[in-house]
């Protein structure tokens, strides 16, 4: 199995044109995904620098033929006209999807900085004669308040669902939405994650359960041990990001699956984006 992650920037690429087309291109040269994750697509803000079209989710279904497209938007909004103005994460994959879940990440009021409501898009699908959980996100930029809850929040949800895994609730006597879907253990949490190594949302991700829950490993780490973490933004938009490359997007694995991992890399060679894409090839 193979998946990428990527801060797409809604299609905006160093040199400040927007192209869609341009990105997909660069995730089929880095390999024949099987999930694709994305973060910052976008719906109805055509303000943003560049243009984006009135619909990415619309155009990016074009895009990607053969693949099934799951949508959460962090930012939900609606004009005065009944417009839509939505910026969210996405999940593309060709995989079978058996359920879904859209966690609306933890917002707490920080009128210091500027921020916005931020989300976690969860899918369960079927690789091979298992399940694994993807789970998508995009933590708060400016403000490491939300973003040490938002990573609470990651933790809570990880182990509620280890804990479904291991204590699966019962069905009703008739089939219908009681009739529990099984909640694998094994999971793939990726995105930008706007904190570096030392910041304290990482370090929480990482930190041990007191239960037995499977603790989440950076499965960049785990291939590359005694490296620093390869950078995955502030390569090539200097106009943005005028500081020394940094890396703030991530793979984790939880433990189960560490041993799994084939390879793990950061793709530095694109200026698509602001941020680098990030490839995880697992054996499965």
């Amino acid at each position: 199995m193979e998946l990428i992650s990527w801060n797409i920037q809604w299609g905006r690429g160093a040199d400040g044109h927007v192209d869609l087309g341009r990105q997909v291109d660069t995730l089929r040269g880095i390999a024949d995904a099987d999930v694709i994750c994305l973060q910052e697509v976008t719906r109805g803000f055509g303000e943003l620098r560049g243009s984006p079209g009135e619909d990415q989710v619309t155009e990016l279904t074009a895009l990607l033929p053969g693949y099934h497209l799951l949508y959460a938007p962090g930012v939900d909004r609606r004009t005065a006209t009944g417009g839509r103005k939505q910026f969210g994460n996405l999940i593309a994959t060709r995989l079978p999807v058996r359920e879904v879940f859209r966690h609306a990440l933890p917002w707490p009021a920080d009128p210091q900085v500027a921020s916005m409501p931020r989300v976690a898009l969860e899918a369960s699908v079927e690789v091979s004669t298992r399940r694994l959980r993807v789970i998508c996100t995009h933590l708060e930029y400016y403000s490491s308040h939300q973003r040490a809850a938002q990573a609470e929040a990651l933790r809570t949800w990880h182990a509620e669902a280890c804990d479904h895994a291991r204590r699966p609730g019962r069905s009703e006597k008739w089939p219908g939405p009681f009739t529990p879907e099984p909640r694998p253990a094994e999971a793939v949490l990726c995105g930008d994650f706007n904190s570096k190594p030392d910041d304290i949302a990482y370090r929480r991700v990482l930190e041990p359960f007191d239960d037995a829950t499977p603790p989440w490993r950076d499965a960049w780490l785990h291939t590359h041990p005694g490296q620093p973490h390869a950078p995955t933004c502030a390569l090539y938009d200097k106009e943005q990001w005028p500081e020394p490359p940094f890396a703030c997007d991530f793979m984790f694995v939880t433990e189960n699956l560490a041993g799994r991992i084939r390879r793990c890399e950061v793709d530095a060679d694109t200026a698509s984006s602001d941020h680098q894409p990030i490839l995880l090839s697992l054996d499965l």
